[in-house]
């Protein structure tokens, strides 16, 4: 048989001695006032310093706290909105360049309606050689898809220039901007024949250059100039730009003139190659 020798005091016994002991305390300080007034004298001098200093560094040190959590919920603000931002931005730079595609598909298509008996394919441009122009590029269309050297490019609102080299899926494109080309041209007003000469000198002014126009011809600024049925290489009535500044040459018998080009040679994205060449129309 097992005794539990351990004594427990009933709870409501400690509750009735700590009620006595607070009575006794509260009576000592009524009673001996007097004698208790230096000690708390003693306590407030000590006590009260030390509980001033301990609340100022415990409010710096919580303001210091709310500090960092201000400037983490800041930058964490900061983040999300440069995250929006940057998606705003692409939607932007998509949309712009959605509306980019369409302005090009919509010239694209005017040009297909302009010259309905010619087979035609639409290409990207992938590339394009170093500087501010298009004088030179490579399109992502090749033999695969019917182009051959000496395939007229167009794009915008008229001629754009001409295959010069063909691969399987790409094919490099001379603009009549470059040095190196030369278009046989008419006025459409007047059947007066000059030359269209590329010099990317003229490009930097935002013109293209005319050369050996007819004095007598009936030619003023303003009037269209388009590719000529003589040409052994464009085919008849691509618009290529519009007079301006005509000029009697020092022979006094031509003139010249700047053109302003139907085609921004600064911006080309996408190009419509015709796929029928000159010569082959010239001998059916």
């Amino acid at each position: 048989m097992r005794f539990n020798n351990k004594h427990t005091i009933p709870p409501k016994y400690i509750l009735l001695i700590l009620t006595i002991l607070c009575l006794a305390l509260i009576g000592v300080s009524f009673a001996f006032e007097e004698v208790l007034t230096p000690l708390r004298y003693i306590t407030g001098v000590t006590i009260t310093p030390m509980q001033h200093g301990i609340n100022t560094i415990g409010q710096w040190v919580s303001d210091k706290l709310d500090m960092l959590v201000d400037i983490q919920n800041l930058q964490a603000e900061n983040a999300e909105l440069k995250k929006q931002l940057e998606e705003y931005q692409m939607a932007d730079r998509k949309q712009l360049s959605d509306e980019d595609e369409l302005i090009d598909l919509r010239q694209l298509y005017e040009l297909d309606s302009r010259f309905p008996d010619y087979e035609k394919v639409a290409a990207n441009v992938i590339s394009k050689d170093a500087g501010n122009w298009f004088d030179t590029f490579i399109i992502d269309k090749g033999s695969n898809a019917g182009i051959q050297e000496g395939c007229n490019v167009m794009a915008g609102n008229g001629l754009v220039g001409i295959v010069t080299e063909v691969g399987p899926n790409y094919a490099k494109v001379r603009s009549i901007i470059d040095d190196n080309s030369n278009v046989t041209a008419m006025f459409l007003t007047d059947d007066s024949i000059c030359n269209v000469l590329g010099d990317e000198k003229y490009m930097d002014a935002g013109y293209i250059r005319a050369e050996d126009i007819d004095k007598d011809a009936a030619v003023s600024e303003g009037d269209e100039l388009i590719t000529s049925n003589i040409s052994d290489k464009f085919l008849p009535g691509i618009t290529i730009g519009y007079v301006t500044n005509l000029s009697l040459d020092t022979n006094n018998l031509t003139m010249s003139a700047d053109v302003i080009p139907v085609v921004d040679f600064d911006h080309i994205q996408t190009v419509l190659v015709v796929l029928d060449l000159k010569q082959n129309i010239e001998e059916e």
